[in-house]
């Protein structure tokens, strides 16, 4: 059995993603996949459209044979951070052969000089970008701009193409952790990462969305299977509701400034934006808008405004993005991807986690007792367990029953 990992969000799952996975599964001579996926809040910094149950369903349904959920430290975070909590976990399933995403580049090449220089040359490209970002232009202007500099013969264009980024960054990481799994790209196809256009029935899962919004028809734009899952979902209540989100948000931004004193990315002077912005905005867009800057990007500001709502403290993420993801969190698998969860067990270096309710004895067991990295797990899976009850707050039709709905799903499978 030979497997590709795949490094997905699916919000939602499209026409493109589906190319994604084929030619992934064609370029590598793979014939299963695993993917891993964000669960409730994105890289973006916004909440996902629909719960990842809905995404892991239809993923399942389009063929892919593994899902895993990547934690919410990793998941809503930098490029960087993003990319090495992902690659860390394909590496400790034990059993990936190959990673393959897309790119605008669509060759490996320039991707891996590129990401060999930020590895080799990190210290460097750290001074050279501070330096650019006191001049006030964002930080990925900036490092493309002391790289552009280091490889002028590289087009600049590449360096700042979204899906290249990302790209780039998975390689650093394979090479930071001397990973045996090899590096795939193709190219992407169809509308570019933020755009709302349709080319060939592929429009980006950012265009999507605005259609959904704007209760345009999209079952053109997704396999058969996944758009029933969905239309499924939208009708029962099951998506993002932002008039929802902005009221939660209100809770604490108009709370005394020092409830935000702490928090993951607070910064001196940014507490103070935030709550400023909170005393005029009357929806989520006129809040981040008030708040963005050229200091502050919006996917930064939207990340930052998730880590407020979940309460996320600095010391805290500052331990799980230093140790990494400590477990594998099983969401569902295919009869393939049972087979490769079989070829995994004595092969993974994290233990799995599908049934929350016996995670503790799961973590303590392989960790050896109550021990300083197993409360680190324990926390590291309380924040993912907060993502869950607060998402269900923040949904059309707030969740029903018990709040803890990690505890009450069954890992899902075809």
């Amino acid at each position: 059995m030979r497997i590709v990992g795949l490094i997905t969000e699916y919000n939602p799952f499209h026409n493109g993603h589906l190319h994604h996975l084929q030619e992934s599964l064609r370029i590598t001579a793979a014939d299963s996949s695993v993917a891993v996926m964000g669960g409730h809040f994105l890289q973006r910094g916004e909440p996902a459209l629909v719960d990842k149950w809905v995404r892991t369903e239809m993923a399942l349904a389009a063929g892919v044979d593994l899902v895993l959920e990547l934690p919410f430290p990793f998941a809503c975070n930098s490029a960087p951070c993003f990319a090495m909590g992902a690659v860390q976990t394909l590496n400790a399933l034990g059993v990936v052969d190959a990673l393959c995403f897309g790119s605008e580049a669509g060759e490996i090449e320039p991707l891996q000089t590129i990401a060999k220089i930020l590895v080799e040359r990190s210290d460097e490209i750290d001074v050279g970008t501070r330096e650019s970002l006191r001049r006030g232009i964002s930080y990925p202007a900036a490092r493309a701009e002391v790289l552009s500099a280091m490889a002028p013969e590289l087009p600049k264009e590449m360096l700042a193409s979204p899906n290249n980024i990302l790209g780039i960054e998975y390689l650093k990481a394979l090479q930071m952790t001397a990973s045996q799994i090899q590096a795939f790209t193709i190219p992407r196809r169809g509308a570019g990462y933020h755009s709302t256009d349709v080319t060939d029935q592929i429009a980006s899962a950012t265009g999507i969305r605005k259609r959904i919004a704007e209760e345009g028809g999209i079952d053109d734009l997704m396999p058969v299977a996944c758009h029933n899952i969905l239309k499924a979902a939208l009708t029962e209540g099951r998506a993002l509701d932002h008039g929802r989100l902005f009221a939660a948000l209100q809770t604490f931004l108009l709370q005394e400034m020092e409830t935000l004193s702490g928090l993951y990315q607070v910064e001196d002077g940014l507490a103070q934006r935030l709550t400023d912005a909170a005393m005029s905005a009357t929806d989520y867009t006129g809040l981040t808008d008030a708040i963005k800057s050229r200091q502050w990007t919006m996917t930064r500001i939207q990340r930052i405004l998730s880590y407020v709502l979940l309460q996320v403290n600095d010391n805290e993420m500052g331990g799980f993005l230093k140790r990494g993801p400590l477990y594998l969190h099983l969401l569902g698998a295919s009869e393939k991807g049972r087979q490769i969860l079989a070829k995994a067990r004595k092969r993974r270096s994290l233990p799995m986690i599908s049934d929350p309710s016996r995670a503790q004895a799961t973590l303590r067991r392989f960790y050896g007792g109550k021990t300083d990295i197993c409360c680190l797990a324990e926390r590291m899976l309380a924040c993912d367990l907060r993502a869950t009850r607060i998402y269900g707050l923040i949904q059309k039709v707030p969740q029903q029953g018990h709040r803890n709905q990690d505890f009450f799903r069954e890992c899902l499978g075809r």
